[in-house]
């Protein structure tokens, strides 16, 4: 099994990222070989948080030119992670020490 720090590898901000968080939708890279159960639990415990659920697409690299030359960047897969606000009313045992933001995020808007 994967450590979480290698499914979950960077946050994703852009303008469309910022305004998906006020919904509680936040947007990671994550590995490309990742399903949604390991994104899922990677974020509960990288975070603090409890994951509703998780959409996954996979973003093509788009070719580049210098001159003559053709290149392509990188391809990779991007994970919007939608969850939980208020994470104690659940009333579950393990929602009891949970948050409801991530606090990387939380200057962005």
């Amino acid at each position: 099994m994967k450590a979480p720090q290698d499914i979950v590898l960077r946050p994703i901000i852009t303008e469309q990222a910022t305004d998906a968080l006020p919904l509680n939708k936040y947007t990671f890279e994550v590995a490309k070989d990742a399903n949604k159960l390991e994104i899922k639990q990677a974020v509960e415990e990288l975070f603090n948080v409890v994951v509703l659920k998780v959409n996954t697409l996979n973003c093509d690299g788009k070719q580049k030119r210098m001159g003559r030359f053709v290149g392509k960047t990188a391809s990779f897969k991007k994970a919007i992670v939608t969850i939980d606000p208020e994470p104690n009313e659940k009333g579950t045992k393990k929602a009891d020490k949970k948050k409801g933001k991530i606090e990387f995020f939380e200057n962005f808007f």
